[in-house]
């Protein structure tokens, strides 16, 4: 039988999800992370549901996996030192970047500039040039290449940019330096800007390129390490990784383009919802991905993601394409805390994350959480993962109680409150993805997952009048069924600067149909059949002058039937949208890209058994727990027992292996057809 195994690495748990792709049955597990190095925590993980499935790791076909790997290497500064090699003056090309300051007028007095990843000190010049129309217009020279490249190899550089201006027209300079950088820097890894970002704009070419060759030796050296490591346990399957577009890619890919997976972990969770959306049929989504250090937040619409061309992580934005996801400090792990300075209470962005973690853990934390919060108001029962994970409730009530003695107040009013502020700022996260989208939540429903996703979904939902919330199955482990069931992606791009009224459809098509061919060949050469490649366009569109441009999904036969004329309209219909205006100037085509897709695992969510309606059957225990400033009775159910149909009144709390939903006082859970909860005011 054919198994696919989805891992997902958080910064508490490393989620695990076995799926039987004949059967359609699946195993879930959770162990903690292991921050030091990750492939410990996975290669425990693999054992364990292996185990759990009475199979071998050696019966696993497939292996993918979502990983925060390259995320950290660059919120942590810990990314390789680049040497970057550019045209005759545009040593400078890092150092003067975009005039953009984030914030408010007082980011231009306290905002502290970030420190490029190419220092000045480790940038080279070269002579040679090509035009604005990929033609050499000043040759280069070899010795003078070598020059600049054995200064850079004196200077110890980890790995090397090769960014030379117009290269996205002819690449054949940036070619003749990688040649020669082979023989001077034969163990240093390469990015070249005409292959990693064939786009124009140079400085977000170079800084693409840059950030792509500062992850590269970090990416380089954690993947093969797991490799090795899954080959050593018996795994002989494929192994792939999952991109920030929600796509896969293979290991070795990622080696050479970790750029591409600087949004991998968040991306899991939204390919999760998107299947379990096609599932319920609910076809607009907010996700709310809480786990233990941060939350996610997505936007799906008519079952699709939003897709940004620019990936932001921390104070870098690199032009590469991902998820529109937001992520913000508040988790289970967040940290309570009162400043001296304020006397105010705050949660977050500090986590205790996997080590020493929450009070509630017993693991040595001291410092009072989200989730010991949780364990104190009974939104936590006493024990997660099934029995085997037991909470310190009196350790988490003395923690709190430090809250509750700086500000003053109750036990029970200092939890709610540590509660209500990380439920504001996920609320802050979401309105981000949709209200300042242009998009109504009212119109989407709000599915709640990671280990303490359903346990904030109710209350975040009330907050964005955004119904039903969802409970998913198996919400704890969601972001690994969404690396399990996705599906290969690879992608071309190719600037095309033209007005509108300076090109035709023969031609953009002409083009397109040349970059199909290209990413199909690439999925091929991954063992992909070509009849199971499927083809996708897309298009950069700005009015004449902007700085920016809007992208639009297109495919080759609405681009036939609507023609140019079509995608205009849509433009200003987005355009308008985004920015509640149109502007009476020329179209303008900036870049045109090909995306290749490998076929969708069809995998059917299982229907649950028709109940009547009662839970009574799943019911545990009578319970307690804070609701409207009392404590109030509530009722605490097995989900693996409940039926399809049943409806469950709150205050209850369900509870199962990977996750623990909360449904609230004046709300009701409905069980749908294949195990989801839906939320929703009585």
């Amino acid at each position: 039988m054919a198994y696919r195994l989805g891992v997902d690495v958080g910064g508490t748990f490393t989620d695990l999800l076995l799926l039987d792709q004949a059967s359609g049955g699946f195993w879930r597990h959770k162990t903690p992370s292991t921050p030091h190095d990750s492939s410990v925590g996975i290669l425990t993980g693999v054992d364990a549901i292996c185990a759990s499935a009475g199979i071998t790791p050696a019966d696993v076909e497939i292996f993918l996996h979502g990983t925060t790997v390259a995320t950290n290497a660059v919120l942590e500064g810990k990314g390789a030192r680049v040497g970057l090699v550019t045209t005759a003056g545009y040593r400078q090309i890092m150092q003067i970047a975009r005039s953009f300051v984030p914030g408010g007028l007082a980011g231009w007095i306290v905002w502290p500039k970030p420190v490029p990843l190419a220092a000045l000190e480790d940038t080279v010049e070269i002579v040679g040039r090509m035009d604005a129309q990929g033609n050499e217009i000043r040759p280069i020279d070899d010795a003078d290449i070598r020059a600049a490249l054995e200064k850079l190899k004196s200077q110890g550089i980890e790995a090397l940019t090769i960014s030379l201006v117009n290269a996205y027209l002819n690449g054949a300079h940036e070619n003749r330096v990688a040649e020669l950088a082979a023989e001077i820097l034969p163990d240093v890894p390469m990015s070249l800007s005409h292959i990693v970002l064939p786009e124009m704009q140079e400085y977000e070419r170079t800084l693409t390129t840059v950030a792509n060759a500062a992850v590269r030796p970090i990416m380089r050296t954690y993947v093969r390490n797991l490799r090795t490591k899954l080959r050593d346990s018996g795994m002989a399957g494929s192994l792939s990784l999952l991109r920030s577009d929600g796509g896969l890619m293979s290991s070795e890919k990622a080696e050479e383009h970790p750029v591409s997976l600087l949004m991998s972990g968040p991306a899991g969770g939204v390919t999760g919802a998107l299947w379990v959306g096609k599932n319920a049929g609910i076809r607009n989504i907010l996700t709310l991905d809480v786990g233990g250090t941060s939350t996610d937040v997505a936007l799906i619409e008519n079952l699709e993601a939003r897709r940004v061309r620019t990936t932001e992580v921390g104070h870098l934005a690199v032009r590469a394409s991902a998820l529109d996801v937001k992520t913000v400090g508040a988790g289970g792990g967040s940290i309570a805390y009162v400043p001296e300075l304020t006397g105010a209470l705050r949660v977050g962005p500090q986590s205790a994350g996997a080590i020493p973690g929450p009070v509630a853990y017993g693991k040595g934390g001291v410092l009072p959480t989200v989730t010991d919060a949780n364990v104190v108001l009974g939104y936590l029962p006493e024990s997660l993962l099934g029995g085997t994970f037991k909470l310190d409730r009196a350790g988490a009530k003395a923690a709190v109680q430090t809250i509750a003695d700086k500000l003053g107040i109750g036990l029970m009013e200092a939890a709610r409150g540590i509660i209500d502020i990380v439920n504001e700022n996920m609320f802050g996260a979401l309105r981000m993805i949709s209200v300042q989208q242009g998009y109504d939540p009212r119109h989407f429903a709000l599915m709640g997952f990671g280990g303490a996703g359903p346990l904030h979904v109710n209350a975040v939902a009330r907050l964005m009048n955004s119904w039903p919330a969802i409970s998913p199955v198996s919400p704890g482990v969601l972001c690994a069924l969404g690396d399990a069931t996705t599906q290969m992606r690879t992608e071309t791009a190719r600037s095309f600067s033209r007005r509108f009224s300076e090109t035709g459809e023969a031609e953009v098509q002409a083009i397109l149909s040349e970059m199909a061919a290209q990413t199909r060949a690439e999925l091929v050469a991954e063992g992909i059949a070509d009849s199971d490649v499927t083809s996708l366009f897309e298009i950069d569109v700005r009015y004449e002058g902007q700085a920016f441009e809007v992208p639009l999904s297109i495919d080759a036969e609405t681009l036939t039937r609507d023609g140019l004329a079509g995608i205009t309209a849509r433009f200003d219909e987005e355009h308008r949208r985004l920015f509640t205006f149109n502007m009476d100037t020329a179209h303008e085509l900036v870049n045109l890209r090909a995306v290749a897709l490998g076929p969708l695992l069809d995998l059917k969510a299982p229907a649950l058994p028709q109940g009547n309606g009662d839970p009574i059957n799943a019911k545990l225990r009578d319970h307690e727990l804070w609701a409207d400033g009392a404590m109030a009775p509530a009722v605490i159910y097995d989900r693996a027992k409940l039926c399809a149909g049943d409806i469950i009144p709150g205050p209850a709390i369900v509870i199962e292996m990977d996750s623990t939903t909360l449904i609230e006082a004046g709300c009701t859970g409905a069980v749908d057809a294949v195990g989801n909860i839906l939320i929703t005011l009585a």
